[in-house]
């Protein structure tokens, strides 16, 4: 990023109508605001190109033509080799559970899967469903005390029957980046292949999938400023191997349309241009000559990204270590950036509802429970108390937003605690 380049914060806002709110979304991990142009796309398929693709007429290839820029702007968001390696589908949950149904014949009994115990359960539970087959499924602990994974406790699992390891980009509890490309060079090293699931990463920092060497990388694309849809990249030759979730007649050569039976949304696909055009904006605001390659234009915009939300975290971070009722799940600083803006906190005499319950009464959007990493929460001890309270924080966040948080907790801090609340199924 170019030496003192800032977001045009004013810009940025403007351009998601959800923020013209009088609350503050810090529930962005939950899913964030959408962009007005990604609005703007679905509503030009849905009146422009709403046929289904494949015919000969005009308007049928305009459909196609804008299904392909779909999968050009997710190779270049993620900087694939080809847009072929771009499946959609409803969800990351929902391609995670086609990418293990697609794979099983390609498995034997007496395969292994690793998965760790931190993971959303997205990237955990369809592996588990492979035991049925004969698959065994082992479980990569996270270490307790540093809260991090350790490539020597994989080495310790993996053997030659090893065939996969399922690991997180970023935990959506912790906040934490795990150094993907050195678990990939580890994993492959050892003859065994990697998937991804980086729903908690996109939103916060450039993606180069040929860069990590990962073989499936799996994110939300309502988590990253578009609508509820989602996208895979998988290695081309890796996607050939699969077999068809569609019609018969989908060879194993029809990569990508026999991973997406009865088609993708097309509509909400197309809105992935609105989130690449976006990006490649505000990179020539944050300073990249306009010239530039599209793909540094984004790289230049998610540098941006990453200065902003950096300051919001240590504005938090900053006013929690000073607060002795707070206890910060995770690491408490940034570190050399490899935090991201999702944070974890527990409060002393507060059940996590209870809380944010309160919170809730000054218009400020944090949330409570496990959001869907029980597994962690219940190794962790914090099930029974009901989780933890998040805020996950994205670009378009301020300091003044923050600062409207703490002081809503310094004045619900001081009140009586009240309430006991379970563990919330959250996503």
């Amino acid at each position: 990023m170019p030496n003192n380049a800032q977001l045009d914060i004013a810009w940025v806002r403007d351009q998601f109508p959800g923020l013209k709110s009088d609350w503050v979304f810090f529930d962005n991990a939950g899913g964030s605001q959408i962009l007005n142009q990604a609005v703007e796309r679905i509503k030009q398929f849905l009146l422009e190109k709403n046929v289904q693709i494949g015919g000969s007429y005009e308007v049928s290839k305009a459909a196609a033509a804008a299904l392909l820029e779909a999968r050009k702007a997710g190779q270049l968001l993620v900087n694939a080799s080809r847009p072929e390696e771009i499946v959609f589908g409803h969800s990351t949950t929902v391609l995670m559970q086609n990418l293990v149904e697609s794979m099983r014949r390609q498995l034997s009994p007496g395969d292994e899967v690793i998965v760790t115990n931190a993971d959303h359960e997205s990237n955990i539970g369809p592996w588990l469903r492979l035991e049925e087959f004969g698959i065994k499924v082992i479980f990569w602990q996270l270490d307790k005390d540093s809260l991090t994974l350790h490539l020597d406790d994989l080495g310790k699992l993996m053997n030659e029957r090893t065939r996969l390891v399922a690991v997180h980009h970023v935990s959506n509890i912790l906040g934490e980046v795990n150094p993907v490309r050195e678990i990939a060079d580890y994993v492959h090293h050892r003859g065994a292949r990697l998937c991804v699931d980086a729903v908690a990463y996109a939103p916060h920092r450039a993606i180069d999938v040929q860069e990590l060497n990962v073989d499936y990388y799996i994110f939300s694309l309502y988590k990253t400023f578009g609508p509820h849809i989602a996208m895979m990249y998988g290695k081309y030759d890796h996607l050939l191997e699969l077999d068809t979730l569609y019609h018969y007649f989908y060879g194993k050569d029809k990569v990508p349309g026999k991973l997406e039976a009865g088609n993708p949304n097309y509509e909400l696909a197309y809105s992935l241009t609105a989130i690449t055009a976006y990006l490649q904006e505000l990179g020539k605001r944050c300073g990249a000559p306009a010239s530039s390659e599209p793909r540094a234009l984004i790289e230049t915009a998610f540098s941006a990204i990453a200065a902003q939300e950096i300051a919001l975290t240590q504005r938090f971070l900053g006013w929690a270590k000073q607060h002795p009722d707070i206890t910060i799940v995770g690491r408490d600083t940034v570190g050399n950036g490899n935090r991201i803006a999702t944070i974890s906190f527990t409060a002393k005499g507060w059940a996590p509802e209870a809380l944010c319950r309160k919170i809730d009464e000054y218009h400020v959007a944090i949330r409570h429970g496990d959001f869907h990493s029980r597994r962690l929460i219940e190794d962790l001890g914090l099930a029974e108390a009901g989780g933890v309270v998040r805020l996950s924080m994205v670009h378009y966040n301020t300091l003044e937003e923050v600062d409207r948080l703490t002081n809503a907790l310094d004045e619900t801090l001081g009140q009586e605690a009240s309430g006991t609340a379970p563990v919330k199924a959250s996503a």
